[in-house]
């Protein structure tokens, strides 16, 4: 889920005398706890779905943040009144929030994706899938891989590569129509861009190479593929085909600055590879104590 949360603004202490602050605000608000706890005033309307209970959740610390996102929709922006029991409790959050304190959020809703949908999809048989459109598949696919890009930011790499490995899995299924084929091509794309991305991070550059290059079948001047490919054989200390990709990228974006750092990393990397050799050549062919090379009769 995609969101922003401003700093919450502390409203009053549970057991203070004075509650006019907190009975201003909630007289106009909406009760969504059932027990006055989490009080809500929509500042923006937004528009579809409400969010549902298996929504893939980002930055969720409080139990009524919770619930006032689950009576939100995308593009919702709302104004949220927590008490202590919804909020930080009988300890607070030093040094800015005190104990028993009832704290006030303004939450915007940006976007949401829904496991529930699609670990139902692909718990389907691949013959099942296909009774389904083409823009089902690709819709499971692209939240699958949205999945896998929320756990990649985590940096929960294997499980990003689980569900990079689920969407691929979809796209590789079905067949579709000539005229409709790009669209399964371009999201296999950015699946391969993002398998290839996840193994570097796992240091496995030979697949993180392999799903680079699946990416290049589809799209051969891709810059980030290409990068990755370059990167993967650095990696493996293939030189000159981390070269050959990277130069390629470069040509592609000249001003990139990954690229051109990596460009520069290999050019290091290749001179200590080549001062290492030159020394183990020295030392295998340097005149040995009795006026003889080694390998001499």
């Amino acid at each position: 889920m995609g969101g922003s949360t401003r700093n919450p603004g502390v409203l009053q202490r549970d057991d203070s005398p004075s509650q006019s602050p907190y009975q201003r605000l909630s007289q106009r608000m909406l009760d969504i706890s059932g027990d006055r706890g989490v009080l809500k005033d929509v500042i923006r309307e937004g528009a579809g779905e409400l969010v549902t209970p298996d929504a893939s959740v980002l930055d969720i610390t409080l139990w009524g943040m919770e619930l006032g996102l689950l009576s939100m929709r995308r593009g919702e922006l709302a104004r949220f009144l927590f008490k202590p029991t919804y909020a930080y409790g009988t300890l607070g959050c030093p040094p800015l929030i005190p104990p028993n304190t009832t704290v006030l959020f303004e939450i915007e809703l940006l976007d949401f994706l829904d496991s529930a949908e699609s670990d139902k999809f692909c718990a389907l048989s691949a013959e099942q899938q296909s009774q389904f459109p083409l823009q089902k598949v690709l819709k499971v696919a692209a939240t699958e891989r949205e999945f896998g890009n929320y756990l990649f930011r985590q940096n929960r790499f294997y499980d990003a590569k689980v569900r990079y490995k689920r969407a691929l899995l979809l796209l590789h299924r079905r067949t579709a129509p000539p005229e409709e084929q790009h669209l399964v091509e371009t999201a296999k794309l950015l699946v391969f861009l993002n398998l290839s991305f996840t193994y570097l991070k796992l240091e496995r550059p030979t697949m993180a190479l392999r799903y680079g290059e699946q990416a290049l079948i589809i799209d051969r001047k891709n810059a980030k593929a290409l990068f990755r490919c370059g990167q993967a054989c650095l990696l493996m200390t293939e030189y000159q085909k981390a070269r050959d990709f990277l130069v390629r990228a470069q040509r592609e974006q000249p001003f990139n600055h990954d690229i051109n750092n990596e460009l520069k990393k290999l050019a290091s990397y290749y001179r200590d590879y080549m001062d290492k050799e030159r020394e183990m050549c020295h030392r295998m062919f340097a005149p040995g104590d009795n006026g003889s090379t080694v390998g001499e009769n």
